[in-house]
């Protein structure tokens, strides 16, 4: 203390991280809502990193669902009016890129080098421009949330440094009238640009980023469908790139059907799986799910294809519908419908007789008690799979209580948000829902990605990343027909992971580090 002229300006008391973790789970738990502990959790990590993910790590169940899903959806939503309170003055929390100064970006890139110590130059960042936030809609720069709760995941589950993660958000307007109306909102007040305007604006930023960073990993995060494939095409083979909700989504989501189809009772290619929403994260799935059936077990592609069905807001999607098809949909319209044209999920249901419903739409209870029972009718033989997908819970299709007591407790279940365990009343046994949390994959593939260094990431990357999910489960998980690891063995199940897809870029001679290519 005297060689750091402290005497006499902090507390006589000498402690180590225990106790310094313990008052901070103290105060943590003190706070009556999660977006308290939200505030409180973001004031922590600027301003004590190590004690921050020190707590996060030593209770990741308990804190991964305030510092991203549900709680981060609120967040973002009140992020203009909670801000100053989440970091003290002047601290540098990531980029904001506004759309009027996107010529400017060489010096924006300057300014950040600037702010960060020598050799902390990012090794992978979360880009996003809040135009499709969760299930929320069009947040603008309120989005911001999304990537510095997803770098924090990346460190707490995968390991990755956080002095070397950078969340980055494309503050190119909104066209939510309610921000543009708010005095306190602190994004540009203006409707985003027209898709041209847009493209030449994004990818001058990314071009200017990979200029400045060549080995950094770029992960797009909740773009609008569009730009969000739109983006990904552009990018994939330039640059060390990933789409969370294309990729990630499919591969977490992948992992789990796997274990799931396991499960069913019934033999693989009989599988006639309904989809509720065609954006970029359904479609996204489906293909991975083709490529699954494609692989293991050997059925052609155009017949895998034709197991699966769609449904959006005009019914189920075929080629005849008489609407003009958005470019992402036109691979799975049906054209063997013989004119048959459902208008709702409830029609198409009867018309497919589906084993499986997964539900990417942000509807709410959109897989109601009638369908849900309807799926169990349907699937007497079988163990009915249902994957409400849609996150947060006020989006959810169902709940794990609901589509447990409509399944006479039958139902493979995995959900995009955490919900309680059920416990069955006749018999008091508990049942544990699957999550298919992205937090299962994104960590991983970025931990592989940054070590390996592909020249791009692949299809086949992400499927060894989903199959090795499938195949990480304990032998306890695997006796209670559980569809993922437990959240706990996190960082386990990333290393597995993080091996499978280095071992498969080094299989496809696409890794550049010396190190796991000589191995």
């Amino acid at each position: 203390r005297s060689a750091l002229h402290l005497k006499g300006l902090v507390p006589s008391g000498v402690e180590d991280f225990d106790i310094q973790e313990k008052r901070a789970l103290e105060q943590l738990n003190m706070k009556s809502t999660n977006m308290e502990k939200y505030m409180f959790l973001s004031w922590l990590r600027t301003t004590n990193l190590n004690l921050f993910y020190r707590l996060v790590l030593h209770n990741l169940k308990q804190i991964a669902p305030v510092i991203y899903t549900p709680t981060v959806g609120q967040a973002c939503q009140e992020y203009s009016h909670i801000y100053p309170f989440l970091a003290p003055p002047n601290a540098v929390d990531g980029l904001y890129i506004p759309l009027d100064e996107v010529d400017s970006i060489d010096e924006i890139i300057s300014n950040y080098r600037e702010s960060i110590a020598e050799g902390d130059e990012p090794e992978i960042t979360v880009i996003t421009d809040g135009s499709r936030i969760l299930g929320l809609g069009d947040l603008g720069v309120n989005g911001m949330g999304i990537p510095v709760g997803k770098l924090q995941l990346y460190v707490a589950a995968a390991g990755l440094n956080p002095d070397r993660c950078l969340p980055i958000v494309l503050d190119f307007g909104t066209n939510t009238e309610s921000y543009l109306e708010d005095p306190l909102y602190l994004g540009l007040r203006q409707h985003r640009p027209s898709d041209s305007d847009f493209y030449a604006a994004a990818n001058k930023v990314i071009a200017a980023l990979h200029a400045a960073f060549p080995s950094m990993f770029i992960q797009f995060e909740d773009f609008s469908t569009d730009h969000a494939f739109g983006l990904l095409r552009e990018w994939r083979q330039k640059a060390l790139c990933f789409n969370d909700d294309i990729q990630g989504t499919g591969c977490v989501i992948l992992g789990g059907f796997i274990s799931a189809v396991q499960q069913a009772g019934i033999p693989p290619e009989d599988q006639r799986i309904l989809f509720l929403g065609a954006g970029s994260a359904g479609v996204g799935v489906a293909k991975q799910l083709v490529d699954y059936f494609v692989i293991e077990h050997g059925i052609p592609e155009d017949r895998a294809k034709a197991m699966f069905w769609f449904v959006d807001s005009r019914g189920m999607i075929t080629a005849d519908r008489g609407d003009k098809l958005a470019e992402h949909k036109v691979y799975f319209a049906r054209h063997d419908n013989n004119g048959v044209q459902c208008k709702s999920l409830e029609d198409t249901l009867e018309y497919v007789k589906p084993t499986a419903i997964i539900g990417l739409s942000t509807i709410h209870k959109a897989f109601s008690e009638k369908i849900l029972r309807r799926m169990n009718e349907i699937n007497q033989h079988a163990r009915p799979i249902i994957f409400p997908l849609s996150n947060p819970e006020t989006k959810a299709e169902c709940t794990f209580e609901e589509a447990m007591r409509c399944t006479d407790n039958r139902v493979l279940f995995a959900s995009g948000t955490a919900f309680p365990e059920y416990t069955i009343p006749e018999t008091g046994e508990e049942r544990v829902p699957g999550q298919g949390n992205n937090m299962y994959v994104f960590p991983a593939i970025g931990l592989g990605a940054v070590l390996c260094k592909p020249q791009w990431i692949t299809d086949t990357m992400i499927y060894a990343v989903a199959k090795a999910l499938a195949n990480s489960r304990s032998d306890d998980e695997i006796s209670r027909n559980e569809l993922y690891p437990r959240i706990d063995r996190i960082r386990e199940v990333s290393a597995r992971l993080a091996a499978a897809f280095i071992r498969q870029a080094v299989r496809e001679r696409l890794a550049h580090d010396a190190e796991f290519v000589d191995l």
